[in-house]
């Protein structure tokens, strides 16, 4: 198709991979470029990280994905540098792409605000690696303290911390406790799991703050239930492979999560152009950078505020929402049609599951907890993953997990003997 206009995507994500395949019928030459050969569904990533669920679970290749899209091909690289002047990009192995309209979709990233020393000892979630470490992780804690005969050092190896009260530590936070109270039961003969200190740190006075006060105190009062000791209204101010510091305390714990803030994605600062304290880019109403109506941003990327007066939320509804509205766009233009109107977010609500059986729900006046949410939270996942073997495989192992409290994943890959270095993808 080389007569018809360039576009390439940067990310396979929701907001790229929403766009691609909303022009699958438009004149178009479409290139969708990712470091990673696969989408992701990123609200379930903590799942693989506790072993309830495997990779290929909440993940498809994007070749699979698009193979029957004949207008679009797949490009596994890594782009490092945005020419906007020549309309060129670079990528890792040193070729370069050109395009006629580009899409910039490449996510975030985690932020430590201004203590990325803290990384090594606090490892993030936001890709299938970071989960599979993170498992390693959590499982070799239980291992290394069944080996301990200080009972000290035994205790913090038992210690796990997420620092973060946002939807995913408090998932982190009520899925490990369950692990330690029900999955591992009567697996130790020197360690009592359930005897594990599980802490949910969150500088702010409440968790869940993007919740309703109301939904936050229940969901509070659900992880005390599971045994979870959360802390608020004081920041961590030290983290190393000992512990953290918690005002004037310092607590042991041998395994630590970062679950508290992102960024966006470094490649942003290629575009030089304005970008909000976050790194993302400062929008027109369209999406498109200011000055360059062929680049679009979505995603997490985007700096954007609502009719509300609130930023346009950094989660995989809005970022589908981008997506499809640079698809009208883009049609638009090469129609010669006259273009939609300015992007508007329309917001679906806020789902945060808690443990088995708890979870909150906010969706416009709607505000459930318990076990209703709970069944609801889990529809809206499992309609919204790609491909019916995902659904039918995460719907099999969660019932299994229901009724007998089990992990499917519970496995570590590598050499124990080797330490805690990052785990094979698989």
């Amino acid at each position: 198709m080389p007569q018809h206009p360039h576009l390439v995507v940067v990310g396979g994500g929701f907001a790229g991979l929403w766009a691609s395949r909303a022009l699958a019928d438009a004149p178009l030459r479409i290139t969708l470029v990712d470091r990673r050969n696969h989408h992701l569904f990123q609200p379930l990533l903590y799942q693989v990280a506790t072993a309830g669920l495997s990779a290929p679970d909440i993940a498809a290749p994007l070749r699979h994905i698009l193979g029957k899209q004949r207008n679009v091909e797949v490009r596994l690289g890594e782009v490092t540098v945005i020419d906007k002047n020549t309309r060129q990009l670079q990528l890792g192995d040193g070729s370069q792409l050109g395009y006629d309209m580009l899409l910039l979709a490449s996510g975030a990233t985690h932020a430590y605000f201004g203590h990325d020393e803290w990384a090594g000892d606090a490892p993030g979630l936001k890709t299938l690696d970071d989960a599979l470490y993170l498992r390693r992780k959590l499982l070799l804690a239980f291992e290394r303290a069944e080996a301990e005969s200080d009972p000290a050092k035994r205790a913090a190896w038992l210690s796990f911390a997420i620092v973060g009260g946002g939807p995913t530590g408090v998932e982190l936070a009520g899925t490990l406790a369950e692990i330690a109270r029900h999955t591992l039961k009567n697996e130790f003969r020197h360690i009592n799991p359930a005897d594990a200190k599980v802490r949910l740190v969150e500088a702010g006075p409440r968790v869940l703050s993007s919740f309703p006060e109301a939904l936050s105190l229940k969901a509070r009062r659900q992880l005390e239930k599971l045994g979870v000791e959360v802390l608020t209204g004081t920041p961590v101010s030290h983290i190393d492979g000992q512990g953290f510091q918690l005002g004037d305390t310092h607590v042991p714990a041998r395994t630590v999560v970062w679950a508290a803030g992102v960024a966006a994605s470094p490649l942003a600062r290629t575009l030089d152009v304005p970008l909000d304290r976050a790194g993302r880019v400062l929008v027109e109403p369209d999406l498109s950078v200011p000055g360059h109506p062929e680049i679009f941003v979505g995603g997490d990327l985007v700096a954007l505020t609502q009719a509300n007066g609130r930023p346009v939320p950094g989660v995989a509804p809005a970022a589908k929402q981008m997506g499809k509205y640079v698809a009208q766009v883009i049609s638009a233009r090469l129609a010669g049609k006259p273009a939609p109107a300015a992007f508007r977010y329309n917001d679906q609500g806020n789902l945060a599951t808690i443990g088995r059986m708890a979870a909150i729900v906010h969706v416009g006046k709607l505000q459930l907890s318990g076990l209703l949410a709970w069944w609801f939270w889990l529809a809206a996942h499992v309609f919204f993953l790609i491909g019916f073997r995902n659904r039918l495989v995460v719907l099999l192992n969660w019932a299994v997990a229901y009724w007998s409290y089990q992990r499917s994943a519970r496995i570590i890959l590598g050499d124990a003997d080797e330490g805690d270095g990052k785990e094979p993808a698989g």
